[in-house]
């Protein structure tokens, strides 16, 4: 295999092809709000300046519906996230195009989901800010509380999938030299992007091999052991393995040589390798050892 000692050039023009940005856009109703008679109080007691303290309100208290949807939201995001690769620091990402239409079927569900415990919600909310007069008592204001149809206005769930462009999309009406130099620009953030990008891919796969070796390596005095004496690693010690295959195969969206190489020496290190396999074999657990340490060897140099 190849030795990665730096970060691979990238060959950007492809790229328009093997991938579409993404943004994953969620908002929903906090159920908080800042009561300014009980913050003065606070202040006020403890002789404090004005505004040195706030007490926000929780206006349904402990809502098993509403925790639900943000429980889902921060699950929906980590799908996300795992689907995709780092863009930009305004939250687009780069779905690759092997990819996409396994993304766009889970996250069609997923929307369909969010929409069903929103009304869920809806449909108990009454019932909820009833019940919050007694749970806040002297802190209770019914104008806190917005109509249901404005509330349901605050939850939503969409996706935008917008095309990855390059620099000759810059048709602008301006000198010559200008437009240069806006393309130039693009040109260098284009580059700076896909590095990034594919150092998320190498980051995570650093992760996974990491875990790998770390997990197989013979126990020292201060490891925790099962009963057959080996260190204590979980079948997810696999199966993250396995899925970065996919993960390498799927986000070469610059068809990078080497990260196919990578690819390859996993498939190989990994081919009849299972728990149960790892848990009974001494051998086997060296030898996978040794495979994921030659791998890690050969990744890019990155700040891990």
């Amino acid at each position: 295999m190849e030795n990665l000692n730096q970060v691979p050039e990238v060959s950007t023009p492809s790229l328009q092809s093997s991938a579409v940005l993404v943004e994953l856009c969620i908002s929903q109703w906090t159920a908080r709000k800042k009561d300014k008679r009980a913050s003065d109080e606070v202040t006020r007691n403890a002789v404090a300046d004005k505004g040195a303290a706030s007490v926000n309100k929780k206006l349904l208290g402990d809502c098993p519906e509403l925790d639900a949807i943000k429980k889902f939201a921060t699950a929906v995001r980590t799908t996300h996230y795992n689907a995709t690769v780092p863009w930009s620091d305004c939250g687009l990402r780069l779905l690759p195009m092997k990819r996409y239409a396994e993304y766009v079927n889970e996250m069609s569900g997923l929307q369909a989901e969010f929409k069903k415990l929103v009304d869920t919600f809806l449909n108990k909310y009454e019932w909820e800010v009833i019940s919050s007069q007694a749970r806040l008592g002297d802190l209770f204001l019914r104008d806190d509380y917005p109509t249901t149809e404005s509330i349901a206005r605050k939850f939503d769930m969409r996706i935008n999938y917008i095309p990855v462009a390059d620099a000759s999309h810059f048709a602008v009406d301006i000198a010559d030299e200008q437009r240069d130099i806006l393309k130039s620009h693009y040109e260098s953030y284009f580059s700076k992007q896909i590095e990034s990008a594919m150092g998320d891919v190498w980051q995570r796969v650093h992760k996974a091999l990491s875990a790998m070796s770390d997990r197989l390596a013979e126990p020292t005095d201060s490891d925790k052991t099962n009963k057959r004496g080996h260190k204590i690693f979980r079948e997810s010690l696999v199966t993250n393995a396995l899925d970065m295959l996919d993960l390498l195969s799927s986000c070469n969206v610059t068809g990078d040589s080497q990260m196919e190489a990578l690819r390859l020496k996993l498939e190989e290190s990994l081919r009849g390798v299972t728990y149960e396999s790892l848990s009974h074999s001494s051998i086997q657990r060296a030898e996978t050892k040794r495979a994921a340490d030659e791998m890690l060897a050969s990744l890019p140099s990155l700040d891990w």
